[in-house]
């Protein structure tokens, strides 16, 4: 069985926190590589490194925006996200919605380390989902 998890095109999978980066979602599966995560490489121009949470209100920008999160498209076997759904996003999208003050949590074990790129940890841990913080 061919694991997209060892190509050798793909960026080592650490999270933003320095550890081994968790699943994001398999029930829709979600991720770059169709694996359920968010791992990335450089065929993958989008960035689709943050682990968000969808709300109604990120999925609504979103469309907007020219990205339709919400609609079923069965030609791609894609179910369409309802809010609660996990979802790999690209980074600068993510960025931009909260600099639009629309804010979709992040599930930061499961967001890739490259993000801290584009967005700095303090605003991941702003909007931070499922970590208990010491």
């Amino acid at each position: 069985m061919n694991d997209p998890r060892r190509d050798p095109k793909r960026y080592p999978d650490r999270n933003v926190l320095g550890q081994p980066l968790a699943s994001c979602s398999t029930e829709p599966i979600t991720g770059f590589f169709r694996d359920g995560c968010c791992g990335s490489s450089p065929e993958d121009r989008g960035m689709h490194t943050v682990c968000a949470v969808m709300t109604a209100e990120f999925l609504i920008f979103s469309k907007a925006s020219g990205n339709d999160l919400s609609t079923p498209r069965p030609e791609y076997q894609f179910t369409g996200l309802l809010p609660g759904h996990r979802w790999c996003v690209c980074a600068q999208r993510w960025k931009h919605a909260v600099d639009s003050g629309v804010v979709a949590p992040v599930h930061l074990e499961a967001t890739h380390e490259m993000v801290l790129e584009l967005i700095p940890l303090e605003v991941l841990l702003k909007h931070a989902t499922g970590l208990a913080v010491a």
